[in-house]
């Protein structure tokens, strides 16, 4: 039986960094390396069958944008299509790994599994961990059965509806929260958890297309003495949706609840998320400002732009009829 390829897109990020001398490990330059560079330090790599490899950008994680994400998802796309294809595993940074992870979700709603794998040390540094994720990433991609965006990262397998970053250098940089992880990968073999990331809607689509408009979305964040200041700015500006990330169970300042409040009058979409790393808001009858249902305010903001994108191509829709 002929074995189905894997699919390996580069983004750069700290995996494909380097650094001036191997003891440095956090002193370096995000996305040096290529991919194919990358992936011939891995001769194991491709013994449990054949894989194709591309750089679809090359760039520090902290400076992904919208374009990035449209490219690599039509890339994602095009090759989920591929009936020779059996998973996709991407390379990238760790700053904003979680939001494109749940982009790609999203965007692509991948029936087969799309894997994002990391690093939190250089390429050169003297003990990297990239290469290790890389081949826990591919292992986890070649599962049968294996659908959805999910991340890995030190043996530990996170689907993309969960996954944050919590830490700023430990190896093991992620957590699922109180949602736990999806699996564990123990020797090249995958001990699965709970179920695959399932399809959330069919927001997304819109977003893969070259031209489409991004809706201005900004997070803001309820603290001791917030006010409703910025939440005006930024209705002058034209914003069109904002998130707030709301204290415990999505409680608001009063002053910075009564701006919201004007916001939404005025035709602003607002969301409440909460700060809190573990948990998600439990709603209460009479909630004047919906909830983010679970999405940590990252995560609601993209979900807010899909949307925004999607009501904007069913008015342009309507009106061309």
């Amino acid at each position: 039986m002929t074995l189905k390829k894997l699919v390996i897109l580069g983004t750069g990020g700290t995996i494909a960094g380097t650094a001036d001398h191997s003891s440095n490990n956090i002193g370096y330059t995000a996305a040096q390396v290529g991919i194919d560079q990358l992936l011939a330090s891995i001769p194991t790599l491709a013994e449990n069958g054949g894989f194709v490899c591309e750089q679809v950008c090359q760039i520090d994680s902290k400076d992904m944008d919208f374009e990035v994400w449209v490219k690599l998802a039509n890339r994602v796309s095009h090759f989920l299509a591929d009936e020779d294809v059996q998973g996709i595993v991407i390379t990238h940074g760790t700053d904003t790994l979680e939001e494109t992870a749940y982009f790609l979700q999203l965007a692509c709603q991948p029936a087969k599994p799309v894997v994002l794998t990391c690093a939190m040390r250089p390429a050169t540094a003297l003990a990297p961990d990239g290469l290790q994720n890389v081949l826990d990433a591919a292992a986890v991609a070649r599962c049968s059965g294996a659908s959805g965006v999910v991340v890995v990262c030190a043996g530990t397998v996170h689907s993309a509806l969960d996954v944050q970053k919590v830490h700023t250098y430990k190896l093991d940089a992620f957590s699922s929260g109180d949602a736990g992880a999806l699996g564990y990968v123990e020797e090249g073999r995958l001990r699965l958890l709970r179920n695959w990331p399932s399809p959330q809607s069919a927001r997304g689509f819109i977003a893969m297309k070259n031209k489409a408009v991004w809706p201005r979305v900004e997070i803001i964040m309820n603290y001791a003495g917030a006010n409703a200041r910025t939440v005006q700015a930024l209705v002058q500006q034209g914003v069109r949706g904002v998130v707030v990330a709301a204290t415990g169970n999505g409680t608001l300042h009063h002053a910075l609840l009564a701006g919201l409040l004007d916001a939404q009058a005025a035709g602003v979409k607002v969301v409440r998320s909460t700060r809190c790393l573990d948990g998600k808001i439990l709603p209460l009858a009479g909630d004047a400002i919906p909830d983010s249902k679970g999405l940590s305010p990252v995560k609601a903001r993209i979900a807010l732009m899909l949307d925004l994108m999607s009501e904007n191509e069913q008015s342009w829709m309507v009106e061309k009829a």
